[in-house]
């Protein structure tokens, strides 16, 4: 059974990693899928062409969601290009570690832009279509640093807090145009950032996760899925851990 059949979705920050595996998911669910990509052009055009295969309407967009203009020029483009938008994802996210003191002003606003102005930026835009629809969902992406903090992430955990906050508000607020928005908080998964760590640091890490294994991008992009369908429902305003029982 195709759990997103006939749905349009947005995932940003698809060229790789979490977001490639949820378009994956998605479009492989009969969505039709926009995605954005921003510094890997050549993986966005790739996955563009590899998604087509599905049968569905797929297109990628070169974008920063960060800028307040861009994302509301990427909703309108979609909903001319796709006639509507059902789903959004935002998954972009970067990070730029450094302890308290080292910290740049730069660093922190670099990070807080992308993870978390982003999220307002897409959101607001997208809303006034689904509030017209009078449906929708909104999958925000957080992570457990978001709620349990980590030293050396300051700027990383503030943005993924602020997620929180700025979705259970959002759900509050669309809830009674059927509109929900629900949070994911993976743990460590394996990415192509985690592949490039000391195998020990990794083995280290698992031994202090319940499950004594990372995560795989496919137990993200499952619990998205979920939470786009129409199995979640009834579900809004909640923050599903995807960390193997760290939290």
């Amino acid at each position: 059974m195709k759990l997103l059949e006939g749905k349009t979705a947005l995932v940003t920050g698809a060229s790789k990693g979490i977001g490639r595996k949820i378009a994956e998911k998605f479009a492989e669910h009969g969505a039709n899928v926009a995605f954005t990509y921003l510094s890997s052009v050549e993986k966005g055009e790739a996955l563009e062409r590899e998604l087509q295969t599905n049968g569905t309407n797929i297109k990628g967009y070169r974008s920063d969601a960060s800028k307040f203009e861009e994302a509301d020029k990427l909703i309108n483009d979609i909903v001319a290009d796709f006639g509507t938008i059902d789903i959004v994802v935002n998954n972009a996210g970067i990070t730029k570690d450094g302890l308290l003191l080292r910290m740049t002003e730069e660093q922190w606003d670099d990070v807080l832009d992308v993870n978390l102005k982003s999220v307002f930026n897409v959101t607001k835009a997208a809303s006034r279509i689904m509030m017209k629809n009078r449906k929708g969902v909104f999958i925000n992406m957080s992570s457990v640093v978001g709620v349990q903090g980590n030293a050396g992430q300051a700027n990383y955990a503030a943005s993924k807090a602020g997620i929180i906050g700025f979705s259970k508000s959002v759900a509050k607020e669309l809830g009674s145009r059927n509109i929900r928005t629900n949070v994911i908080a993976p743990g460590f998964i394996r990415t192509e950032m985690t592949d490039v760590l000391d195998p020990k640091v990794v083995e280290g890490w698992e031994q202090n996760i319940p499950l004594k294994r990372a995560g795989e991008t496919e137990d993200v992009a499952n619990a998205c899925l979920f939470l786009a369908s129409d199995l979640a429902s009834y579900i809004n305003g909640q923050v599903l851990s995807v960390c193997g029982g760290m939290l």
